[in-house]
């Protein structure tokens, strides 16, 4: 058995386009045989886990292994929901108080991500411990928060993002309606994908990132700082986490909810599963986040479908597939230097 799954994988790395093509014709299924409620629910969900996974590669790809994006998911969604509820539904400096949410959700997300960069950079903590302390911390401090402000660990009720509607292109059959007349965060997360990729693959910078976790001693005696590189890679780990749990707050949720595993519910773990699925590609992370978003619409179909299933079977079909994925078509290969320290001039 374990000799089957390897070859499955050998033979999906060999042939990258016909598994691309793959999953093209699987994409044109899905949209010609489920219905349109499904595709946008699916197109919604995807916002967190495609966002967060992309900040992931580049923590990841540095040689800083950040598994504490859940966390960023967590506090940056719940500072856009307390923001827009302290601001109101009006707009500050001319512009709408709910792109003032967002922003305020990116910047606490930066700021979390900071410290988790200081304290594995600076004082060369563990990395996986640091990364669950920051989510345990974010999972603990926003319901604390919110009772504070709303006698409650879930949040009042704010205003959500229209829907973006571009004239002519939101006829087009089949997508039109999906990639046209859609929530901002959609836009948000596409075009963060595309500059993701653009970034890691055809920057000096993105080299750099890719140099820092693979061989930080060449990086560095080709008088690059490790240190600043892998500073800014966690930072921009810390934007995209925050651009995802704030968008999917302002745009899907309207709220946030505190009790059991919050709002997020495992969005943040679910975007680790999907980079390493991915190999580290932000496009590719993108499209996986597609299936996880899929089923997780699929799970609220079923919970609310009448089936008589037990409501915590349905709730372990997103995390059973990642699981079943992984093992079947993963072939991820981590950074050489993913994890380690490193101080300049050290042999």
């Amino acid at each position: 058995m374990r000799k089957r799954f390897r070859r499955t994988r050998e033979t999906l790395a060999r042939y990258p386009l016909a598994t691309a093509l793959g999953g093209l014709v699987i994409c044109l299924l899905f949209l010609w045989l489920t219905p349109a409620s499904w595709q946008t629910s699916t197109l919604r969900l995807a916002v967190p886990i495609a966002l967060a996974a992309i900040g992931g590669i580049f923590a990841e790809k540095s040689g800083v292994i950040n598994i504490g994006i859940e966390g960023l998911l967590i506090v940056s969604s719940f500072s856009a929901i307390i923001a827009v509820y302290w601001l109101g539904n009006g707009t500050t400096l001319g512009l709408s108080n709910l792109w003032w949410g967002l922003l305020i959700g990116v910047l606490v997300s930066v700021v979390f991500a900071l410290i988790f960069a200081i304290v594995c950079i600076e004082f060369e903590a563990d990395q996986i411990i640091a990364g669950l302390a920051i989510w345990l911390i974010s999972l603990g401090l926003a319901p604390f928060a919110s009772r504070i402000v709303f006698g409650s660990p879930n949040t009042a009720n704010v205003a959500l993002f229209d829907d973006v509607t571009v004239p002519v292109l939101s006829e087009i059959p089949i997508f039109g309606y999906l990639l046209f007349d859609t929530e901002p965060q959609v836009y948000i997360m596409l075009v963060g994908a595309l500059a993701g990729w653009y970034l890691l693959a055809r920057t000096n910078f993105g080299r750099w990132v890719v140099a820092s976790g693979e061989n930080p001693k060449a990086l560095d005696t080709a008088g690059v700082d490790v240190r600043k590189i892998r500073y800014a890679a966690v930072l921009l780990s810390g934007v995209f986490a925050g651009l995802g749990g704030a968008g999917f707050a302002l745009g899907t949720l309207g709220t946030f909810t505190g009790t059991g595993d919050t709002a997020i519910n495992g969005r943040g773990f679910i975007a680790i599963a999907t980079y390493l699925l991915a190999n580290y590609h932000p496009l590719g992370a993108l499209v996986g986040s597609f299936l996880f978003a899929g089923l997780n619409s699929m799970q609220d179909t079923l919970q609310t479908a009448g089936y008589g299933l037990p409501t915590e079977l349905i709730r372990t079909i997103p995390h059973m597939t990642v699981i079943l994925v992984l093992v079947l078509v993963g072939r991820t290969r981590l950074p050489d230097a993913a994890g380690d320290h490193y101080e300049s001039g050290e042999d």
